[in-house]
């Protein structure tokens, strides 16, 4: 059995000033341990956003009239309220599981040897994103559901994302320059795909405003356009990025580009091939619930798979480590070489 020091008064005081420097003074976790906790959040951080679908599209958007209580006077649903109370409960109790989650994350990179200060922050950058949302979701009870902070809701929530998966391959990589594995041609074709992406998301929030599922079944306002208008162009961003993608993917081939980018691109095509397929069964369909709440899940799949494309264009080692600069150099000849 592992020995447990004895706390002094001392080492008390030295937890209460500065706990995450206490814990990381006697800790060392290994670094799958930390990437293991890393990709704790990044997986909580989609799970918030699938289960606050579940919320809208279960009609529970107003289970909990109130907030931070769910009712006035009790933090907790009460016997007079229905089924949407307890699932509008549920979803924001799981924001204290995020929390946990992402406090984990922080302690194991506040703790990792040797300690690196740009894993730390974006732990941070997780809780202060999560703190954000949380006050945003009141803000969208108190305003009974408006789609205009609803979208905010959401897009809030990617942000988190991004952070997450972000931290989650930082956790992989070193903290050396780092060295790009593409010519800037392929840089460029691949931000193109990150701006109509976010394109993507952000007229699919406005899909959601406009479409049939407000969140409750009272009166909610609704964003003022045409829903099958704006769905079509929907359709169209998520055409150019698969387009995109598809081209990516045989540019990279045919450059002689390195395994990771084209695997993760790769992967990329096929997470867009299954949102599309139920993108298209859920419009002809007249958006059941059940495939509307997979197409949010497939959302959260579809950035993170074009945040892992642009992050595998380069290679970061750790600081005193010798890279293979001859493999390196003839990689990017030979694809700064391609026009």
């Amino acid at each position: 059995m592992v020995r447990v020091p004895k706390l002094t008064p001392a080492d008390a005081v030295a937890a209460l000033r500065n706990p995450l420097a206490f814990i990381a003074d006697r800790w060392t976790p290994q670094p799958r341990t930390v990437r293991r906790a890393a990709l704790a959040a990044l997986v909580m951080s989609v799970v918030i956003v699938v289960t606050g679908g579940a919320v809208r599209l279960t009609g529970s958007g107003l289970g909990c009239p109130t907030w931070p209580e769910c009712t006035a006077g009790s933090l907790t649903p009460t016997n007079a309220l229905s089924y949407h109370s307890a699932i509008e409960f549920t979803n924001r109790m799981l924001t204290y599981v995020l929390c946990a989650a992402v406090g984990w994350a922080i302690i194991a990179a506040r703790s990792e040897k040797p300690y690196r200060r740009g894993l730390t922050r974006l732990g941070w950058a997780q809780f202060w994103l999560v703190m954000s949302n949380a006050v945003l979701g009141g803000i969208v009870v108190l305003v009974g559901l408006n789609p205009y902070t609803v979208a905010a809701h959401f897009l809030l929530a990617t942000a988190l994302i991004t952070v997450a998966a972000v931290m989650w391959q930082r956790t992989g990589e070193g903290d050396g320059q780092p060295r790009p594995l593409v010519g800037k041609a392929v840089q460029q074709l691949v931000w193109a795909l990150v701006v109509v992406s976010l394109l993507l998301i952000a007229v699919g929030t406005v899909v959601t405003g406009a479409g049939p599922h407000p969140g409750d079944s009272g009166d909610v306002e609704r964003i003022d356009v045409s829903w099958s208008g704006v769905a079509e162009l929907h359709a169209v961003l998520a055409w150019i990025v698969v387009s995109l993608t598809f081209a990516l993917w045989f540019f990279l081939k045919g450059v002689g580009a390195p395994q990771g980018p084209r695997d993760r691109v790769r992967d990329l095509f096929l997470i867009l091939l299954g949102q599309g397929v139920i993108g298209y069964v859920q419009y002809f369909t007249h958006l059941p619930t059940v495939l509307v709440g997979l197409h949010m899940f497939g959302s959260c799949l579809v950035w993170i798979g074009v945040l892992r494309v642009l992050l595998s264009l380069r290679e970061r080692a750790d600081v005193t480590a010798e890279l293979p600069a001859q493999s390196y150099d003839a990689v990017s000849a030979s694809i700064a070489g391609t026009k």
